[in-house]
């Protein structure tokens, strides 16, 4: 029985990227919860594992060549597991690009701007003093459409984000995508985005990964303990 992984988590759409593929890959994990409320991710420990103080990371008792190793950045862990694997990641060399495409746009898009347009939309207008700002507002809310546009149209000709074949792509985009309405956006013009959704939100590894410490997930609106350690730091 292999060792198990180390997995620094919190139930955010960045932490469910990694429970949901070990559990996709059937790999035995442990978790640590890293609360990002309270402010475990500033803790030396853990920024000797994530010296960005971002979870998720990960910990490989069986690392390359048997040696342990510890990842941090999601879309680098999701990389690193599915060549551990050689699950999730195509079988051609052009598969492969094609997922690292998608991926890397999670990361660089779909991720930062669906993110701040939970902060203006949601997060900012109940701070104290309250931030409500429309500009900012329409700003991520209108980006953030486009790019479910761009996944929508690319969906449309594809079963799924990379071509025909589930992968970390997919992985990596569900759980944003998944919180559309606190992005007050509209799947009503986005047929194939909303089949997607559906259909990877009803894999058993994917609601496993999700309800991963589904009990901590706190209201950010309301906690302003929490508001301070993530938005004033």
């Amino acid at each position: 029985m292999p060792k198990p992984i180390e997995l620094y988590y919190w139930p955010t759409p960045n932490g469910w990227k990694i429970s949901i593929a070990l559990e996709e890959m059937a790999l035995p994990y442990e978790v640590n919860l890293v609360n990002i409320g309270a402010g475990d991710q500033f803790k030396p420990d853990f920024l000797k594992i994530a010296p960005n103080n971002r979870m998720p990371a990960i910990i490989d008792p069986d690392g390359p060549d048997g040696a342990p190793i510890s990842i941090f950045e999601s879309g680098a862990i999701l990389q690193y597991l599915a060549r551990k694997t050689d699950t999730f990641y195509g079988t051609t060399e052009r598969e492969r690009i094609a997922v690292d495409q998608w991926l890397m746009w999670q990361m660089g898009g779909l991720g930062p701007m669906a993110g701040q347009a939970h902060h203006f939309l949601k997060y900012a207008p109940s701070m104290d003093p309250p931030n409500d700002l429309p500009y900012a507002k329409d700003r991520y809310r209108t980006e953030t459409a486009r790019l479910y546009g761009v996944m929508d149209r690319q969906l449309a000709d594809n079963r799924f984000l990379a071509g025909d074949f589930y992968s970390i792509a997919d992985m990596a985009c569900w759980g944003w995508a998944s919180l559309w309405e606190g992005q007050d956006q509209t799947l009503d013009d986005k047929p194939n985005l909303a089949r997607w959704l559906d259909e990877v939100g009803a894999r058993p590894a994917v609601q496993r990964g999700r309800a991963v410490a589904s009990d901590q997930r706190g209201n950010l609106q309301t906690d302003k303990k929490a508001q301070d350690v993530l938005f004033k730091r």
